[in-house]
């Protein structure tokens, strides 16, 4: 039996300075609620906005497979590995920490820098293994979105070999861009999880969901999720949870 966790927008735990704006889906730093620390194998989901000029220092990770995807504006991002790149809106990165990786994120790219804040999605999963090699990658599937329907952008599932990899067999991240009156299936998985990211949408078997809104579906078994505006939604599919993959 499908269950449906809603979870809006105005329940998410809030962190605002003076160059960022960052709603967390998940216990994230300071933030601690001990039965809201993962969904599946997703641990951090956090919609962020950072003004121009600004970011996240160079700082650690380990042990995680980190995804970022930008919805408006451009990040630039740096490594301990001798990454760098700039990421845009249809572009999707992969960050594995692995044994243990340095980077930055910053919204400085010579060509926005001053003009607009960048606003951001970064999702977590734990990888298959702790200890591999750090790495890093990205990809455009702007044409791919622009085909339509649910698009696997990020996974470590088969069968998805447009994607960008992930070290994790037992999860996938699908993102559409919805007209109003479009509709996409659920993947069949013990565990979904759906970010509104913009626009409106209404998910059947649970009703209207709004910008910021998310879903925490146990058992999905093909749901129609339909645009009722514009609409951009990242879903995440996962086949285990922690310990138990």
């Amino acid at each position: 039996m499908t269950v449906y966790d809603i979870r809006p927008a105005s329940g998410r735990f809030r962190t605002d300075t003076d160059w960022l704006r960052s709603r967390h889906s998940f216990s994230f730093s300071r933030h601690y609620d001990p039965a809201n620390t993962h969904f599946g194998m997703l641990l951090v989901s956090n919609d962020d906005v950072v003004a121009p000029g600004t970011g996240f220092d160079t700082h650690p990770h380990r042990d995680m497979e980190i995804v970022t995807w930008v919805l408006s504006g451009s990040l630039v991002h740096q490594d301990s590995e001798g990454h760098n790149g700039v990421i845009h809106p249809g572009l999707a990165q992969r960050m594995s920490a692995g044994s243990g990786i340095l980077h930055s994120e910053k919204n400085d790219h010579f060509e926005a820098a001053g003009l607009d804040p960048v606003r951001f999605v970064q999702m977590w999963v734990l990888p298959d293994e702790a200890g591999i090699t750090p790495g890093y990658e990205q990809l455009d599937v702007t044409s791919q979105l622009d085909a339509g329907g649910l698009v696997p952008v990020a996974s470590g599932r088969p069968g998805h070999d447009a994607a960008i990899r992930i070290h994790q067999k037992d999860a996938a991240l699908h993102v559409a861009r919805l007209a109003p009156g479009e509709s996409v299936a659920l993947p069949t998985a013990p565990f979904v999880h759906l970010f509104v990211a913009k626009g409106a949408v209404t998910l059947e078997g649970a009703g209207p969901l709004d910008e910021g809104d998310a879903a925490r579906i146990t058992a999905a078994e093909g749901q129609h999720l339909t645009a009722t505006a514009p609409a951009e939604v990242l879903l995440w599919e996962m086949h285990a949870t922690p310990g138990a993959a």
